[in-house]
């Protein structure tokens, strides 16, 4: 079984390695010839993943035909403002009904849509069987073989199956999950609760703050969540509230060092300027604020970590609005 994976950050590196030393054939592709040719080189993604020894099933290439081809099914590991461009590059080299899991978390700002929406619209001509992988997974720790749990986001029961069995080891639990609506958001929406749990820390506050915070961002997340389709247990489970958690305390989580700094009192451009991967939280916080106005869902927190982060807003400002907001029963 041949297995594709499109996006060589440290959680598709990290996904392709699992599988490539479960024995099967994978085919990593990345955009960069220059550094899949370091990572063949010196067997590692020596930028984002140090230390962490590549199998030699695991193939590297920037071929997207060679990376496609024959392909049992493929992970989408592209940051998501990018993955529609991916796509509809990578059209033509897709078979007709194809198997995606995509493992990319975030909102498209231009269109406000989920991923699973953007899979569909970019890949419409191939019908493609869509699924959403998330939960509380930093990618480091899953190279390590420190265990884990996801959940697997399919509406197709049979092919949820399929690929829980593919993707499971011991020590990478899958579990399935028919609300793929809900799994991809509240994958989404828990990087903004993490820069936002991220400032609450970086000011200084205790862990009153950061409990109450994470809290009412799940109730954020549920709110949004149920008006887009997805199912209010989804978030009470491993890729609402248990992304969020790990998200918003964890130090490995990049949103959350992002919000670090910004409460310390830095610049976003300049904290953005010297990171090496992607903090999606960033982008899908306008999205997300957008989103909240078109639907007239109230999503206090957002709002203002958008006003924080798009117009410049005192961060002790933002916090003084929130906690001074009209009361209200819980």
């Amino acid at each position: 079984m041949k297995i594709a994976v499109l996006g060589a950050g440290a959680w598709g590196t990290t996904l392709a390695n699992l599988l490539a030393q479960k024995g099967y054939r994978v085919v990593l592709w990345g955009r960069d010839p220059e550094q899949m040719e370091r990572m063949r080189r010196k067997g590692e993604n020596e930028r984002l993943l140090p230390g962490v020894r590549l199998s030699f099933n695991l193939e590297l290439t920037s071929d997207l035909e060679e990376t496609l081809d024959q392909a049992f099914f493929t992970i989408l590991a592209v940051p998501c403002q990018y993955l529609r461009s991916v796509l509809e590059q990578a059209e033509p080299c897709f078979a007709s009904g194809p198997g995606l899991v995509c493992a990319s978390k975030g909102i498209e700002l231009a269109s406000l849509k989920p991923m699973s929406a953007v899979v569909v619209e970019a890949l419409q001509s191939k019908r493609p069987k869509y699924a959403v992988l998330s939960g509380p997974s930093f990618a480091e720790e899953v190279s390590q073989g420190q265990p884990t749990a996801v959940s697997l986001g399919c509406s197709d029961l049979a092919l949820a199956e399929e690929l829980q069995r593919v993707l499971s080891t011991e020590r990478f639990r899958v579990y399935t999950n028919q609300d793929y609506a809900g799994v991809e958001l509240g994958g989404a929406i828990k990087n903004v609760m993490a820069l936002a749990t991220g400032i609450c820390d970086g000011l200084g506050f205790g862990q009153n703050a950061r409990a109450g915070l994470i809290t009412r961002g799940l109730a954020e997340m549920s709110r949004l969540g149920r008006s887009m389709g997805g199912s209010p247990d989804t978030f009470m489970g491993l890729s609402g509230i248990g992304d969020l958690v790990l998200t918003c305390t964890g130090s490995l989580s990049r949103n959350r060092r992002v919000g670090l700094r910004l409460g310390a009192g830095e610049g976003l451009e300049s904290i953005l300027s010297g990171m090496q991967s992607v903090a999606e939280g960033v982008k899908t916080t306008e999205a997300l604020h957008r989103l909240g106005q078109k639907k007239g869902v109230e999503l206090p927190i957002t709002d203002q970590v958008y006003a924080i982060l798009s117009q410049g807003k005192d961060v002790g400002i933002a916090v003084q609005e929130l906690m001074t907001r009209e009361l209200k029963g819980e």
